[in-house]
């Protein structure tokens, strides 16, 4: 078993200066926190990897093409493998995001 807190994962900067912290990375699933600041935006991007999260804190606007969906504090999300996506960041807001299976470009920026 590993057990560890916020701030003693492996750090990396995934869009400009959102602040990213991998905690967990197997060979399933990768566990990412990401900590936004109110006005921040994630450019629309896609990937081939699933995606579910949680808003531990804050509040943002996910878009999705032509839909807006408002997340905030207790909203869980699902993206799906390669739906075009962006977020809007309203409040500053802590995200968890859960990727499977793990986003290999971020294991590399982070061994960097």
């Amino acid at each position: 078993m590993e057990v560890i807190k916020a701030g003693e994962g492996q750090k990396l900067n995934v869009f400009k200066e959102i602040k990213s912290e991998i905690i967990f990375s197997s060979g399933r699933m990768m566990f990412l926190l990401v900590d936004t600041k109110p006005g921040q935006i994630v450019p629309e991007h896609r990937h081939p990897h699933e995606q579910m999260g949680i808003c531990l804190k804050g509040k943002a606007e996910f878009i999705s093409g032509e839909d807006k969906f408002p997340v905030e504090t207790g909203t869980f999300y699902w993206i799906k493998p390669n739906e075009p996506h962006s977020v809007k960041v309203i409040e500053e807001s802590t995200f968890l995001d859960v990727f499977s299976p793990p986003r290999e470009d971020y294991l590399e920026k982070a061994s960097l």
